[in-house]
């Protein structure tokens, strides 16, 4: 694989001192995934062999960590489900990623969860497309390279039956918490 164009350092000396996020892994495509974090970043490679770098994000950024009880609560009612990863995106910024089907279930968990932490400004603006981030469009990255190199991964039949809590912290990156879905 090619050095990337661009790397983003984070040495502890900037702006940015990283983030929390809940999420559904989906450990299927780390392999992918995780491969593509080197690729671009090395230093959101974690160490935490709970991590999984593959995940569709229910809601991010979280300047703190939210409560055990608190994050039970509103996924009290939420079963666990099956879902496929095949069809590949690409959002205006560029971003290159799969979304589920079906979406509504990752939809009725982001937005139980928008209006338990409504302070929460997420990515994706206020009706975020739940989506399984892989790459990013460049001069040598598009939809067809990036089909390619997934190979036999996809289609990806997955099983949400848990959400996660990971810091995203440069040379930090690591699973906090975790709820499973029972329903």
């Amino acid at each position: 694989m090619a050095a990337p164009r661009t790397t983003r350092t984070h040495d502890g000396q900037g702006s940015w001192r990283g983030h929390f996020v809940l999420l559904i892994p989906v450990p299927r495509l780390e392999s992918f995934v995780r491969a593509r974090t080197i690729f671009y970043d090395a230093s959101f490679l974690s160490d935490d062999p709970a991590f999984t770098h593959a995940h569709v994000t229910l809601l991010a950024p979280l300047d703190s960590p939210p409560g055990h009880e608190e994050v039970a609560r509103v996924l009290r009612g939420h079963e666990p489900f099956d879902f496929e990863l095949s069809r590949l995106g690409v959002f205006r910024n560029g971003g290159i990623h799969l979304k589920p089907d079906p979406a509504e279930p990752f939809s009725a968990l982001i937005h139980a969860l928008m209006r338990a932490f409504p302070q929460v400004r997420p990515f994706g603006g206020p009706d975020p497309e739940p989506h399984l981030t892989l790459d990013m469009v460049s001069d040598e990255v598009d939809v067809a390279s990036t089909r390619a190199l997934l190979g036999d991964l996809v289609p990806a039949h997955c099983r949400a039956d848990r959400v996660e809590l990971h810091r995203y912290e440069a040379n930090a990156c690591r699973v906090l918490d975790s709820w499973p879905l029972l329903g």
